[in-house]
């Protein structure tokens, strides 16, 4: 089957590991992908775009900046036209952004199967952190695309309800969470030979993967070093806007010594930090998010550490594959990390039990490939009988 993938990411941060995770296991099926959007080859430097990026939102005036976008899919509906007559796809996959109708005019233009993917929100969370002037062509946009879909795909039920309140009709609407590729886990090193070649030996290793931003609530994890033993260590690998923060409150405490924070990691070697962690931590999560560090955890078999919310009990148990926190009680998670670190017999319970949950539940790119792949099938067959 040739799949046109239609996409708006420029930079290679968690959204584009979704891009290509995925179609990297629709390929493994025997399917030719077709890319359509920003050229995410190698060589592109995401630091600098973000920062472009950055400029042109602080600098410019909120409502052309939007106008920009919704420009843009004029254009990338005029690259999608081109693209389809002359690959002749037999069907259109995208992933959803904000003030981008193009998927849908070229699915319908073209008479094409359409599945779209929508991790979030977005017309709901730029209107909270940071507005939106265009506020009707905006929603309009969100609306008539979720709705313009042949099914929309959602990351967790939680987001699904949401899809659904907005007038999608719940029968188009197919949950597939977030995954995770088991080969890139299936020879993750020795917890103490990973630890020794990050000078760890020794340490009970606190350890977080991902974008550090001021809502993760990673204070939360350096004030707890201040209370407990030397022996405890917080390794966060990756960067972001709350790493400056983060340690300065590390020094004001007195326990910089027992913070380590790496920096940008290349994706290959995820698994060798996660491999270090004794306690995997999510000290908060977007309340329908499917949290992609939640799926490398539990496939390098960690014991985890997570709040108790929907979304994330759509994925873990209390007591069984992780310990869940109250969000709302300040004590309850410094509670949960403490008693993981005291008790080696329950994060190993725990870490066997998280791993086995992704090959249990099939939470994996193959098999969310897989569930692409049928509904794209079914939906041909039903555009071919119509």
């Amino acid at each position: 089957m040739k799949i046109l993938y239609h996409h708006r990411i420029a930079s290679k941060d968690g959204q584009y590991v979704h891009i290509e995770e995925l179609t990297h296991a629709l390929k493994s099926l025997g399917h030719e992908i077709i890319m359509v959007g920003p050229n995410l080859g190698e060589g592109r430097d995401a630091k600098v775009e973000r920062r472009s990026v950055a400029l042109l939102k602080r600098y410019m005036p909120r409502f052309l900046y939007e106008l920009m976008e919704f420009a843009y899919s004029l254009f990338a509906y005029r690259r999608l036209q081109k693209t389809i007559m002359a690959q002749h796809p037999d069907c259109i996959y995208e992933r959803y952004n904000l003030f981008m109708p193009a998927g849908v005019w070229a699915s319908r233009r073209h008479k094409l199967p359409f599945l779209l993917e929508i991790n979030a929100p977005l017309y709901e969370e730029r209107s909270r952190y940071s507005g939106i002037a265009l506020s009707r062509l905006a929603l309009w946009s969100e609306e008539y695309t979720w709705r313009g879909a042949d099914r929309a795909l959602v990351v967790t039920r939680v987001l699904a309800e949401r899809v659904r309140a907005r007038g999608v009709d719940p029968a188009a609407i197919v949950v597939i969470p977030n995954g995770i590729d088991m080969d890139k886990f299936s020879n993750v090193p020795d917890i103490r030979v990973a630890k020794d070649e990050l000078g760890l030996g020794g340490r009970v290793v606190l350890g977080f993967v991902g974008y550090m931003r001021e809502w993760h609530g990673l204070e939360r994890v350096v004030d707890l070093l201040s209370d407990v033993s030397e022996t405890r260590h917080l390794l966060l690998v990756g960067d972001g806007p709350a790493r400056l923060s983060l340690e300065r409150r590390a020094r004001e405490l007195g326990v910089a010594d027992r913070l380590t924070i790496t920096g940008i990691v290349a994706r290959e070697k995820i698994a060798e930090y996660i491999a270090a962690f004794d306690v995997a931590i999510q000290p908060d999560v977007v309340d329908y998010a499917s949290p992609l560090k939640l799926f490398e955890y539990m496939a390098a078999g960690r014991a985890i550490v997570a709040p108790d919310k929907p979304n994330i009990t759509e994925v873990l148990k209390h007591e069984y594959n992780a310990l869940l926190f109250d969000p709302v009680d300040d004590q309850a998670f410094s509670s949960a990390v403490k008693r993981l670190c005291e008790d080696p017999a329950l994060r190993k319970r725990l870490s066997e039990a998280a791993r086995g949950t992704i090959l249990d539940r099939g939470y994996t790119w193959k098999e969310n490939a897989k569930r692409v792949s049928d509904l794209f099938l079914e939906l041909a067959t039903k555009h071919c009988s119509s």
